[in-house]
């Protein structure tokens, strides 16, 4: 009901002006011996008061103010001003006061009226003007209030379309790294091919169809977590020391799905691929009253400081971040440290819906 009131643009003019209509009437009341007196004026100048509005905003503001025909403006309005205070005054003296007044009295030719203008001006400028005044300020408010809603909408599909776009990024980045496994493991005949074609396939399967949502479980991705790291375990076998510890005080909480799953694969793309010896991985998550905390470490090969591989400027590690900024704006922490034989990834997400 409320919202088509506010869509529907006809029931809003007439609800001000019925609105305006008895407003008036109770303030000219008190200048009246009685409320029917009060009303008959009011309904009298009403008509003025209507058309003065409409010529004010939608032709003396809109077609010469926001035209920037200024000198035009002033000459329209001062115009307008005039011609509708001398109608008000005319219909007052010669309608209202012949209708309502006692006594008798002196009666204002038209002609007398026509030329006081200064009096005319100061006495029926602000009474027939002061609706106008409130209805323009009204639609300004009114199309302030519109116009940063529309922003605020543009803003959030821009955003929603860029995360469709980061999230895209990951699925081909992720199948690419995987296939790469897959088809190493075929060259080598390892009996380890066909597992790694089924947990590809559970996690295609999620990936495709089970985290389409802006939230998943994070029970969800842990499984999915899980699965990469048996894929990689499949993969390196016993040269990889790998830890993993998960303690979460609730699997329904929701989360933005691929993200602890991207960090970790960062952490096997930089710190398994390529390794001499024996290379390590700790992961330790925690959840615990929505707030999560995910560290991950990795030994790496030594390299110069100014990152030749990249990681922070490819698509893993912006897009991370890019992400992050999207969905938890103010409410994530994103550490990283680089040494010359590790690096470190410190992240911390309030995972309670501010909304909520």
């Amino acid at each position: 009901m409320l919202e088509s009131l506010i869509q529907n643009r006809l029931l809003r003019h007439i609800l001000f002006w019925v609105i305006a209509f008895f407003g008036t009437a109770l303030v000219a009341n008190i200048h009246f011996a009685n409320f029917e007196a009060a009303l008959g004026y009011t309904a009298f100048l009403f008509p003025i008061q209507v058309a003065a509005a409409y010529l004010l905003l939608y032709y003396q503001i809109q077609e010469l103010i926001l035209k920037k025909r200024f000198i035009l403006f002033t000459f329209s309005f001062l115009l307008s001003a005039y011609v509708f205070s001398v109608l008000g005054r005319i219909i007052v003296v010669h309608v209202v006061e012949s209708i309502w007044r006692e006594g008798v009295f002196n009666q204002e030719s038209i002609w007398e009226i026509l030329t006081e203008i200064p009096h005319v001006i100061a006495g029926y400028f602000f009474r027939i003007y002061s609706l106008p005044i409130i209805m323009v300020a009204s639609k300004m408010i009114k199309d302030n209030f519109e116009e940063r809603r529309k922003r605020e909408q543009l803003e959030n599909e821009k955003a929603n379309a860029e995360l469709n776009f980061l999230k895209a990024q990951i699925h081909p980045h992720f199948l690419f790294n995987t296939l790469n496994n897959l088809y190493a493991l075929t060259l080598q005949k390892s009996d380890k091919a066909p597992e790694t074609v089924l947990k590809l396939s559970e996690m295609m399967d999620y990936m495709l169809y089970q985290c389409t949502s802006p939230c998943v479980s994070i029970g969800k991705e842990i499984a999915l977590v899980q699965n990469y790291i048996d894929l990689e375990t499949l993969r390196y076998g016993e040269r990889l020391d790998l830890q993993f510890d998960c303690a979460v005080d609730n699997e329904h909480s929701k989360i933005a799905p691929m993200i602890l799953l991207s960090l970790v694969e960062n952490a096997f793309k930089h710190g398994a691929s390529g390794a001499i010896g024996r290379p390590r991985i700790q992961i330790d998550m925690q959840l615990k009253n929505e707030q999560l905390r995910f560290h991950i470490s990795n030994s790496k090969v030594a390299q110069p400081t100014k990152d030749q591989r990249n990681f922070r400027k490819g698509i893993g590690g912006s897009n991370i971040k890019r992400q992050l900024e999207l969905i938890y704006p103010g409410r994530y922490e994103l550490k990283t440290n680089e040494e010359e034989n590790s690096y470190e990834v410190q992240l911390a997400i309030n995972l309670q819906n501010p909304e909520q």
